[in-house]
Protein backbone atom coordinates (compact mmCIF):
# COMPACT_ATOMS: atom_id res chain seq x y z
CA UNK A 1 0.00 0.00 0.00
CA UNK A 2 2.84 2.36 0.96
CA UNK A 3 4.65 1.63 -2.33
CA UNK A 4 1.43 2.42 -4.21
CA UNK A 5 1.12 5.77 -2.41
CA UNK A 6 4.74 6.63 -3.22
CA UNK A 7 4.18 5.70 -6.88
CA UNK A 8 0.97 7.77 -7.02
CA UNK A 9 2.75 10.75 -5.47
CA UNK A 10 5.61 10.43 -7.97
CA UNK A 11 3.22 10.23 -10.93
CA UNK A 12 1.28 13.27 -9.67
CA UNK A 13 4.52 15.22 -9.31
CA UNK A 14 5.59 14.32 -12.86
CA UNK A 15 2.16 15.27 -14.21
CA UNK A 16 2.23 18.65 -12.44
CA UNK A 17 5.76 19.28 -13.70
CA UNK A 18 4.71 18.46 -17.29
CA UNK A 19 1.60 20.64 -16.99
CA UNK A 20 3.64 23.58 -15.70
CA UNK A 21 6.17 23.17 -18.55
CA UNK A 22 3.33 23.09 -21.09
CA UNK A 23 1.91 26.34 -19.66
CA UNK A 24 5.18 28.23 -20.18
CA UNK A 25 5.66 30.43 -23.23
CA UNK A 26 8.25 29.02 -25.64
CA UNK A 27 10.60 31.92 -26.41
CA UNK A 28 13.65 31.89 -28.70
CA UNK A 29 16.30 34.57 -28.10
CA UNK A 30 19.06 35.30 -30.58
CA UNK A 31 21.98 35.64 -28.12
CA UNK A 32 22.88 35.31 -24.44
CA UNK A 33 22.30 38.93 -23.36
CA UNK A 34 18.72 38.89 -24.66
CA UNK A 35 18.18 35.48 -23.05
CA UNK A 36 19.13 36.89 -19.65
CA UNK A 37 16.95 39.98 -20.03
CA UNK A 38 13.99 37.82 -21.08
CA UNK A 39 14.55 35.46 -18.16
CA UNK A 40 14.54 38.40 -15.73
CA UNK A 41 11.21 39.68 -17.05
CA UNK A 42 9.55 36.36 -17.86
CA UNK A 43 10.55 34.51 -14.71
CA UNK A 44 8.73 31.23 -14.19
CA UNK A 45 6.35 31.80 -17.10
CA UNK A 46 8.87 31.41 -19.96
CA UNK A 47 10.84 28.55 -21.43
CA UNK A 48 13.82 30.03 -23.28
CA UNK A 49 15.77 28.49 -26.13
CA UNK A 50 18.81 30.66 -26.80
CA UNK A 51 20.77 30.44 -30.05
CA UNK A 52 24.19 32.11 -29.61
CA UNK A 53 25.47 31.07 -26.22
CA UNK A 54 27.84 32.47 -23.60
CA UNK A 55 31.31 33.45 -24.88
CA UNK A 56 30.13 32.88 -28.49
CA UNK A 57 30.28 35.36 -31.35
CA UNK A 58 26.95 36.31 -32.98
CA UNK A 59 28.74 38.00 -35.89
CA UNK A 60 30.14 34.68 -37.14
CA UNK A 61 27.37 32.34 -35.93
CA UNK A 62 26.02 29.65 -38.24
CA UNK A 63 22.53 28.29 -37.39
CA UNK A 64 21.96 24.57 -36.85
CA UNK A 65 18.99 22.25 -37.61
CA UNK A 66 18.15 22.39 -33.87
CA UNK A 67 17.82 26.17 -34.17
CA UNK A 68 15.27 25.73 -36.95
CA UNK A 69 13.31 23.31 -34.74
CA UNK A 70 13.37 25.81 -31.88
CA UNK A 71 11.94 28.53 -34.13
CA UNK A 72 9.15 26.24 -35.33
CA UNK A 73 8.16 25.45 -31.73
CA UNK A 74 8.32 29.04 -30.48
CA UNK A 75 5.50 31.44 -29.73
CA UNK A 76 7.86 34.41 -29.54
CA UNK A 77 11.26 35.16 -31.13
CA UNK A 78 13.30 38.03 -29.68
CA UNK A 79 16.14 39.48 -31.73
CA UNK A 80 18.40 42.47 -31.27
CA UNK A 81 17.90 43.99 -34.72
CA UNK A 82 19.99 46.83 -36.20
CA UNK A 83 21.60 44.28 -38.52
CA UNK A 84 23.16 42.28 -35.66
CA UNK A 85 21.85 38.84 -36.66
CA UNK A 86 21.04 38.69 -40.43
CA UNK A 87 21.38 34.90 -40.23
CA UNK A 88 18.30 34.85 -37.95
CA UNK A 89 16.19 36.80 -40.44
CA UNK A 90 17.11 34.24 -43.10
CA UNK A 91 16.29 31.36 -40.74
CA UNK A 92 12.89 32.84 -39.84
CA UNK A 93 12.07 33.20 -43.55
CA UNK A 94 13.22 29.68 -44.46
CA UNK A 95 11.31 27.97 -41.63
CA UNK A 96 8.14 30.06 -42.11
CA UNK A 97 7.69 29.87 -38.33
CA UNK A 98 4.30 31.14 -37.05
CA UNK A 99 6.03 32.75 -34.05
CA UNK A 100 5.84 36.50 -33.45
CA UNK A 101 9.23 38.18 -34.03
CA UNK A 102 10.03 41.27 -31.98
CA UNK A 103 13.04 43.59 -32.13
CA UNK A 104 14.39 44.35 -28.65
CA UNK A 105 16.24 47.48 -29.84
CA UNK A 106 13.09 49.15 -31.20
CA UNK A 107 13.15 52.85 -30.35
CA UNK A 108 16.95 53.10 -30.12
CA UNK A 109 18.51 56.04 -31.98
CA UNK A 110 21.34 54.15 -33.71
CA UNK A 111 24.90 55.34 -34.06
CA UNK A 112 25.98 55.40 -37.68
CA UNK A 113 29.30 53.83 -38.65
CA UNK A 114 31.24 53.50 -41.85
CA UNK A 115 32.24 49.95 -42.76
CA UNK A 116 33.98 49.28 -46.07
CA UNK A 117 32.68 52.55 -47.52
CA UNK A 118 29.07 52.04 -46.39
CA UNK A 119 27.09 53.77 -43.66
CA UNK A 120 25.55 51.15 -41.37
CA UNK A 121 23.88 51.20 -37.93
CA UNK A 122 25.87 50.08 -34.91
CA UNK A 123 23.88 47.18 -33.40
CA UNK A 124 25.59 47.09 -29.95
CA UNK A 125 23.03 49.42 -28.36
CA UNK A 126 22.76 47.50 -25.05
CA UNK A 127 26.08 48.96 -23.85
CA UNK A 128 24.29 52.23 -23.09
CA UNK A 129 22.03 51.46 -20.13
CA UNK A 130 19.56 54.11 -21.28
CA UNK A 131 19.03 51.90 -24.34
CA UNK A 132 18.79 48.75 -22.24
CA UNK A 133 15.70 50.27 -20.62
CA UNK A 134 14.11 50.26 -24.08
CA UNK A 135 15.12 46.61 -24.50
CA UNK A 136 13.46 45.64 -21.21
CA UNK A 137 10.28 47.57 -22.03
CA UNK A 138 10.03 46.00 -25.49
CA UNK A 139 10.51 42.50 -24.07
CA UNK A 140 7.91 43.18 -21.36
CA UNK A 141 5.31 44.38 -23.88
CA UNK A 142 5.94 41.32 -26.09
CA UNK A 143 5.49 38.89 -23.20
CA UNK A 144 2.29 40.61 -22.08
CA UNK A 145 0.90 40.47 -25.63
CA UNK A 146 1.73 36.76 -25.86
CA UNK A 147 0.51 35.91 -22.35
CA UNK A 148 -1.86 38.59 -20.94
CA UNK A 149 -2.92 36.32 -18.06
CA UNK A 150 0.44 36.95 -16.34
CA UNK A 151 0.65 40.66 -17.10
CA UNK A 152 1.07 41.68 -13.45
CA UNK A 153 4.00 39.29 -12.97
CA UNK A 154 5.78 40.58 -16.07
CA UNK A 155 5.25 44.20 -15.04
CA UNK A 156 6.49 43.56 -11.50
CA UNK A 157 9.57 41.66 -12.70
CA UNK A 158 10.29 44.39 -15.22
CA UNK A 159 10.12 47.17 -12.64
CA UNK A 160 12.35 45.26 -10.21
CA UNK A 161 14.88 44.67 -12.99
CA UNK A 162 14.84 48.30 -14.11
CA UNK A 163 15.54 49.46 -10.54
CA UNK A 164 18.80 47.48 -10.65
CA UNK A 165 19.62 48.96 -14.07
CA UNK A 166 18.97 52.51 -12.77
CA UNK A 167 21.36 51.92 -9.85
CA UNK A 168 24.04 50.79 -12.31
CA UNK A 169 23.35 53.81 -14.51
CA UNK A 170 23.99 56.13 -11.56
CA UNK A 171 27.21 54.27 -10.72
CA UNK A 172 28.42 54.52 -14.33
CA UNK A 173 27.77 58.28 -14.42
CA UNK A 174 29.70 58.76 -11.18
CA UNK A 175 32.72 56.66 -12.17
CA UNK A 176 33.14 57.23 -15.90
CA UNK A 177 32.09 60.87 -15.64
CA UNK A 178 34.98 61.48 -13.23
CA UNK A 179 37.75 60.13 -15.49
CA UNK A 180 40.57 62.58 -16.33
CA UNK A 181 40.27 64.15 -19.79
CA UNK A 182 43.53 62.57 -20.95
CA UNK A 183 42.42 59.06 -19.99
CA UNK A 184 39.49 58.69 -22.37
CA UNK A 185 40.98 56.76 -25.30
CA UNK A 186 41.25 52.98 -25.28
CA UNK A 187 41.54 50.09 -27.76
CA UNK A 188 39.30 47.01 -28.06
CA UNK A 189 39.20 44.20 -30.64
CA UNK A 190 36.09 45.33 -32.54
CA UNK A 191 33.88 48.40 -32.40
CA UNK A 192 31.35 47.11 -29.85
CA UNK A 193 31.45 49.83 -27.20
CA UNK A 194 30.56 52.93 -29.19
CA UNK A 195 27.27 53.52 -27.35
CA UNK A 196 29.09 53.36 -24.01
CA UNK A 197 31.73 55.76 -25.32
CA UNK A 198 29.06 58.10 -26.68
CA UNK A 199 27.33 58.22 -23.29
CA UNK A 200 30.46 59.02 -21.26
CA UNK A 201 32.85 60.74 -23.66
CA UNK A 202 35.23 57.80 -24.11
CA UNK A 203 36.79 57.07 -27.51
CA UNK A 204 37.08 53.37 -28.36
CA UNK A 205 39.53 52.50 -31.15
CA UNK A 206 39.07 49.10 -32.81
CA UNK A 207 41.33 47.42 -35.41
CA UNK A 208 38.53 45.18 -36.69
CA UNK A 209 35.81 47.79 -37.09
CA UNK A 210 32.19 46.88 -36.44
CA UNK A 211 32.24 43.14 -37.23
CA UNK A 212 34.53 40.47 -35.83
CA UNK A 213 34.51 38.82 -39.26
CA UNK A 214 36.71 41.52 -40.73
CA UNK A 215 40.48 41.08 -40.50
CA UNK A 216 42.47 44.35 -40.41
CA UNK A 217 45.31 44.82 -42.89
CA UNK A 218 48.93 45.22 -41.80
CA UNK A 219 48.75 48.89 -42.83
CA UNK A 220 45.66 49.45 -40.65
CA UNK A 221 47.34 47.81 -37.65
CA UNK A 222 50.47 49.93 -38.16
CA UNK A 223 48.35 53.10 -38.41
CA UNK A 224 46.53 52.19 -35.19
CA UNK A 225 49.82 51.62 -33.34
CA UNK A 226 51.02 55.05 -34.50
CA UNK A 227 47.73 56.58 -33.36
CA UNK A 228 48.01 54.93 -29.93
CA UNK A 229 51.51 56.33 -29.45
CA UNK A 230 50.56 59.86 -30.57
CA UNK A 231 47.36 59.99 -28.51
CA UNK A 232 49.03 58.33 -25.51
CA UNK A 233 46.20 55.78 -25.25
CA UNK A 234 46.05 54.43 -21.70
CA UNK A 235 44.94 50.84 -22.20
CA UNK A 236 44.21 47.98 -24.59
CA UNK A 237 41.37 45.61 -23.64
CA UNK A 238 40.79 42.03 -24.76
CA UNK A 239 37.27 40.67 -25.44
CA UNK A 240 35.75 37.41 -24.29
CA UNK A 241 34.60 36.51 -27.83
CA UNK A 242 37.92 37.19 -29.59
CA UNK A 243 41.39 35.71 -29.93
CA UNK A 244 43.65 38.08 -27.96
CA UNK A 245 46.84 37.64 -30.01
CA UNK A 246 46.39 40.70 -32.25
CA UNK A 247 45.67 43.04 -29.34
CA UNK A 248 48.63 41.68 -27.40
CA UNK A 249 50.84 42.48 -30.39
CA UNK A 250 49.38 45.98 -30.61
CA UNK A 251 49.91 46.56 -26.87
CA UNK A 252 53.52 45.37 -27.06
CA UNK A 253 54.40 47.52 -30.08
CA UNK A 254 52.58 50.64 -28.90
CA UNK A 255 53.55 50.49 -25.23
CA UNK A 256 49.91 50.66 -24.07
CA UNK A 257 48.89 48.92 -20.86
CA UNK A 258 46.71 45.77 -21.13
CA UNK A 259 43.67 46.74 -19.08
CA UNK A 260 42.01 43.32 -18.88
CA UNK A 261 39.07 41.57 -20.53
CA UNK A 262 35.81 43.27 -21.52
CA UNK A 263 32.57 41.43 -22.28
CA UNK A 264 31.09 42.76 -25.50
CA UNK A 265 28.59 40.61 -27.45
CA UNK A 266 28.11 37.70 -25.05
CA UNK A 267 27.82 36.84 -21.38
CA UNK A 268 30.43 34.64 -19.73
CA UNK A 269 29.59 31.01 -19.06
CA UNK A 270 30.16 31.61 -15.34
CA UNK A 271 31.48 34.28 -13.02
CA UNK A 272 30.57 37.95 -12.58
CA UNK A 273 29.64 38.54 -16.26
CA UNK A 274 27.16 35.66 -16.49
CA UNK A 275 24.19 38.08 -16.33
CA UNK A 276 23.65 41.34 -18.22
CA UNK A 277 23.82 43.54 -15.12
CA UNK A 278 26.88 41.57 -13.98
CA UNK A 279 28.48 42.09 -17.41
CA UNK A 280 27.90 45.84 -17.33
CA UNK A 281 29.17 46.21 -13.76
CA UNK A 282 32.26 44.11 -14.53
CA UNK A 283 33.05 46.18 -17.66
CA UNK A 284 32.45 49.41 -15.75
CA UNK A 285 34.84 48.48 -12.93
CA UNK A 286 37.46 47.11 -15.35
CA UNK A 287 37.42 50.32 -17.40
CA UNK A 288 37.45 52.55 -14.33
CA UNK A 289 40.36 50.69 -12.68
CA UNK A 290 42.47 50.97 -15.85
CA UNK A 291 41.58 54.54 -16.84
CA UNK A 292 41.62 56.19 -13.41
CA UNK A 293 45.34 55.50 -13.04
CA UNK A 294 47.49 58.65 -13.11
Amino acid sequence: MRALLVLSSLLLSLWLSSAQAADKIAVVTSFSILADMTREVGGEHVRISNLVGADEDAHTYEPTPDDAKALLGARLIIKNGLGFEPWLDRLVASTATPATVITASRGVIPRSLEEDGEKIPDPHAWHNLANSELYVNNITKALIAADPAHRSDYERNSQDYLKRIYRLLAEAKAKLGALPAGNRKIVTSHDAFGYLGQAYGIEFLAPQGLSTEREPSAAEVAALITQIRKAKVKAVFMENIKDARLLKQIAEESGAHIGGVLYSDALSASGPASTFTGLFEYNLNTLYDALSRP
